[in-house]
């Protein structure tokens, strides 16, 4: 089931403002998304920006959570974050996700991001389903 990647952020918005995010499904329950770190996504450390990689958490598990969810519209429950390493300029950030459960309105998962095949931001998240009929989502959704 392993796809090449595909750019997600299409639609204007926070994500696509900051470059984007590359996503792909592993299998029903993995799945992978990357970024690569330019300048604006550093903190005055010179180091990847903690904001930038909870955003890009947020985006790639929660395209995870939407598909698990059989392509329903997903909202973010809880979030919580490790940060156990650091990234700089030009480096390639790889999530690799799993869902863990899926109920008929949540999704539990797990995620970790790595660069350089060490772990920067571990991850463990719960995304509300929700049942809302396409017409209802507005212009572009």
């Amino acid at each position: 089931m392993t796809q090449k990647f595909e750019q997600i952020s299409l639609k204007p918005g926070f994500m696509k403002h900051n470059g984007g995010v590359m996503f792909r499904n592993i299998s029903e329950i993995e799945y992978e998304f990357k970024a690569t770190i330019n300048e604006n996504h550093l903190n005055a450390a010179g180091i990847t920006h903690g904001g930038y990689l909870s955003a890009l958490v947020d985006a790639g598990a929660g395209t995870a959570a939407h598909r698990a969810a059989d392509n329903a519209p997903c909202v973010t429950i809880s979030l919580d974050l490790k940060f156990i390493g650091t990234s700089k300029v030009n480096d390639e950030i790889t999530g690799h996700v799993k869902i863990l459960k899926k109920t008929k309105t949540l999704v539990f998962l797990f995620c970790e991001l790595k660069s350089e095949n060490k772990i920067i931001t571990s991850a463990s998240g719960v995304w509300k389903i929700l049942k809302i009929e396409p017409s209802k989502l507005g212009p572009g959704g």
